[in-house]
């Protein structure tokens, strides 16, 4: 019986843990760049864009189709990172445990 509480307890801080390192992500910003950084997208570790920044040289109306292009390869990289940033706190959280591949944690 002593192990089952022992394993409640350790459920209960893994969980706090987690809840705590969402919270975390939600504020860890990484930011992504594309044409030398004349195009860059700002997203939270969770996804979520924060800001896209566009050199103003770029704002010709002929150039239209290579400023989305510039601003979806800028947002790949982010996103890149905020995968990244998720992954290692994950790592940290679960004490570099191998986890079975499609495992989703609350994230």
């Amino acid at each position: 019986m002593m192990d089952f509480m022992g394993l409640m307890k350790q459920a209960q801080q893994m969980q706090a843990k987690m809840a705590e390192a969402q919270l975390e992500l939600e504020q860890t910003v990484v930011e992504g760049e594309a044409a030398g950084g004349m195009v860059k997208v700002a997203l939270t570790a969770k996804g979520s864009m924060r800001s896209v920044s566009i050199d103003p040289s770029l704002l010709k109306p002929d150039e239209k189709e290579i400023l989305e292009d510039l601003i979806l390869t800028a947002h790949m990289q982010a996103r890149a990172k905020a995968d990244e940033a998720m992954a290692e706190k994950m790592k940290a959280l679960t004490g570099g445990l191998p986890l079975p591949p499609g495992l989703k944690l609350p994230f």
